[in-house]
């Protein structure tokens, strides 16, 4: 999408970039949040999961993905909660992140998933700068969702490859969990 802005006579197209209007939502201890619809690849059950040794507590371990492997983060733990506790609608929401040039699948463990919902931009508050249980840089902004926010996640802050290669202690955090099933 674009506007014309008007700059001494002249009329000047500038790109605006929106955010994305369709976020999945998905219950996660309690509270509900959203991601991107265009980030989310696939929703899938919980299963099947290899457990990576020496690794942090929000890695689960690895699933194998139609012959490709994929880190399974636990969303509760990554924003330095406990552990998520399994139930019979625990899921696994494959999303894409990008990092530089590169895209990487990562799973997320989520509680259950929700539906998806159109928020437009006029409906999402900034991120509060304090009294979140979760980083500020994680939280993209706070869709008004029928009179109760929706916490729409930054997916790429959340599943930051760099910063994760960092809290395992490898040069990158997907290549960390190819590594362990090698």
């Amino acid at each position: 999408m674009g506007q014309l802005v008007h700059t001494k006579g002249e009329a000047v197209a500038v790109k605006v970039v929106e955010a994305p209007s369709q976020y999945l939502t998905f219950a996660l201890g309690g509270e509900m949040f959203a991601v991107g619809i265009l980030n989310v690849k696939e929703i899938i059950e919980y299963g099947n999961l290899t457990e990576i040794p020496m690794m942090p507590d929000f890695i689960r371990g690895v699933i194998n993905l139609r012959g490709s492997v994929v880190p399974v983060i636990d969303l509760s733990a990554r924003f330095g909660g406990k552990s998520a506790e399994l139930g019979r609608r625990t899921c696994i929401v494959i999303v894409e992140v990008t990092d530089e040039e590169m895209r990487h699948d990562i799973g997320i463990m989520v509680d259950a998933v929700s539906e998806v919902l159109d928020i437009p931009g006029s409906e999402i508050e900034p991120p509060p700068t304090f009294g979140a249980r979760i980083r500020a840089d994680f939280i993209f902004g706070m869709g008004k969702v029928a009179g109760k926010f929706v916490i729409i996640l930054n997916i790429n802050m959340v599943l930051s490859i760099e910063e994760i290669a960092q809290l395992t202690g490898t040069e990158d955090g997907v290549a960390a969990a190819n590594i362990a099933t090698s």
